[in-house]
């Protein structure tokens, strides 16, 4: 699961804030509509109602014009926005109850309302707010209808019993009809709810990529063209000063400045092969791997390195079988960086949970998660910029490596962090066994 950053969650509130506007909007306008609807029906004489049920109408609409305006005052003051959903949403049940009672109980056309509160819970609340809305709802008409049978209530004092007019078989019909489509309509508004989010978050993580993206790519060339310049004159002078080494002989202070010399010339030879990766990583080797196998293998490797062994533990919740098209020294560059990076924020004992699905089996998601120092907000839009770096000895080249080698394969990175809480990095592949 993603990490709730603060960014996420000014999102979520963001968006909670903006639906509830809409859902408390679109409330007092089918109030206004009640109310006219019933006045000019009233006035015509064409519904066969009896002046009480009109008046109902009225009350309850004016209740839900009362209750648009409280909603609307405490959307206002943009607390307990959650709380808020769900009062908005057992009320409306109620309502639609009431309403569905009034204009006739089991011969009511207002049935379909419950589905609209069912749709719009979906929306706010996802699948567990369109369940709730479900039962809500099924558990109010099968009780009414109940009553209705057993001539405890009357809807409409002209009608005649429900018993005496419609089959106990019919009744019962009813009652399950409705209460298959008000579960139907959760699940399938709950499923769509979700595929919509994904399909936002998707579309955010595709749009900061692709700004990344253009942002390195006016550099490729002039990074590329420098590594190139200073690979040769390197490659000479570490050659010169190996060979004045085995010639002079040194010792003492003239071999110490040498090793040092020659340590810092494979430095640099290091920086400039990550900085012609940055540029052109290339796919001439890539082939299908198991995603699966090859986090396995990255973590048996990190379990065994002194630095890290016994203070940092690694959680995989891996789903297996899954592959991607790619250079398995850039798949492992890739894991090892991502890893290092979450072990090296952590400064105590912590833990990184690497997590692998394929929800819709179309892409697949790697997330990389860790419980570290996390980003700061200021530092928070530079980490994948080249040489951009907070740590003391880092060259600022290894998320940009990932975010080159990513983008390679037609891939994009995307990151969340909790400042003293944690990061987690999201890196979203195309599925090669997916087809269309």
């Amino acid at each position: 699961m993603p990490l709730d950053s603060p960014d996420f969650l000014f999102r979520r509130t963001r968006e909670l804030f903006v639906q509830s506007k809409w859902v408390v909007l679109a409330r007092a306008v089918f109030a206004l509509v009640l109310i006219f609807s019933t006045l000019f029906f009233s006035d015509t004489d064409l519904s066969g109602q009896g002046a009480q049920s009109f008046l109902s109408l009225y009350k309850i609409s004016g209740t839900i014009l009362g209750l648009s305006m409280v909603y609307y005052v405490w959307l206002c003051q943009k607390k307990c926005l959650y709380a808020l959903a769900y009062t908005q949403i057992i009320i409306d049940t109620f309502i639609v109850t009431a309403i569905v009672f009034v204009t006739g109980g089991y011969h009511s056309i207002f049935t379909f309302l419950y589905l609209l509160v069912i749709i719009y819970a979906a929306m706010l609340l996802l699948a567990r707010g369109s369940f709730l809305v479900a039962l809500a709802s099924s558990i109010q008409y099968g009780l009414l209808i109940e009553l209705e049978y057993l001539k405890i209530i009357a809807p409409l004092p002209e009608n005649q019993p429900l018993s005496l007019v419609v089959d106990q078989h019919h009744i019962l019909y009813r009652i399950v009809i409705i209460i298959s489509a008000c579960f139907a309509t959760a699940a399938l508004s709950g499923i769509l709810s979700m595929q919509l989010r994904t399909a936002k978050k998707d579309l955010k993580i595709a749009q900061e990529h692709l700004k990344r993206v253009e942002k390195m790519a006016a550099v490729d060339e002039i990074v590329s063209g420098i590594a190139h310049e200073i690979k040769n004159p390197l490659a000479s002078l570490s050659g010169s000063i190996q060979m004045l080494r085995e010639d002079m002989a040194p010792t003492g202070e003239n071999d110490k400045l040498m090793q040092i010399v020659l340590r810092e010339t494979e430095r640099l030879k290091q920086i400039v092969t990550d900085i012609r990766l940055i540029a052109k990583p290339g796919r001439t080797n890539a082939e299908l791997i198991n995603l699966a196998k090859a986090i396995d293998d990255v973590k048996i490797l990190f379990d065994n390195t002194p630095d890290w062994h016994g203070r940092i533990n690694i959680d995989t919740q891996l789903e297996r079988d899954l592959h991607v098209f790619m250079d398995a020294v850039h798949l492992q560059q890739i894991l090892w960086n991502l890893i290092k990076n979450a072990a090296e924020s952590i400064e105590e004992k912590g833990k990184i949970t690497i997590s692998l699905y394929s929800p819709r089996h179309k892409r697949i998601y790697l997330t990389v998660r860790d419980t570290g120092i996390g980003i700061d907000q200021k530092n928070a839009p530079h980490i994948f910029d080249p040489f951009y770096t907070t740590k003391s000895d880092g060259t600022g080249l290894g998320l940009s490596i990932i975010h080159r080698i990513v983008d390679t394969y037609d891939g994009m990175i995307d990151f969340e962090s909790i400042p003293g809480k944690g990061t987690v990095f999201t890196l979203i592949f195309q599925n090669p066994h997916f087809k269309e």
